[in-house]
């Protein structure tokens, strides 16, 4: 008996997110398919035109937002953005530097130092017990 493997597919949303593109702007051929493993490794590997320019101008995703202003997912919904936005607007934010935005940075550096001193504490404690 001989296995065959099946094509693993995927909805186009979790294509979209694993692409880190907004999926309404995407084409409608994109949207109504299925994307397999292979299609996915080869948008990645040699992304189309349409892609590209989803990538570098949006419509953004939210976390590719919240990731390009140094904030949360959390921290945009506290500071109003639920909507995608564009690099430009991305950018327009980043110029006027809302209270809400600096006040979110600052949030997201102290969970990182948290992150980074537990990190530390753990491995310590490795070394320690090894």
């Amino acid at each position: 008996m001989s296995s065959q493997q099946s094509t693993q597919t995927m909805k186009p949303a979790t294509a979209a997110k694993k692409l880190g593109v907004y999926l309404p702007a995407t084409p409608a051929e994109f949207q109504e398919g299925v994307v397999s493993r292979a299609e996915l490794n080869e948008l990645q590997a040699n992304p189309p035109q349409w892609l590209r320019e989803l990538r570098e101008n949006g419509p953004h995703p939210r976390p590719v937002v919240a990731a390009r202003l140094g904030v949360s997912i959390a921290g945009l919904a506290r500071g109003g953005v639920t909507d995608p936005l564009t690099t430009e607007q991305i950018e327009a934010l980043k110029q006027e530097r809302p209270e809400w935005l600096e006040k979110e940075r600052a949030t997201q550096a102290e969970v990182r130092k948290e992150a980074a001193r537990i990190k530390n504490l753990k491995q310590e404690k490795q070394d320690k017990d090894a």
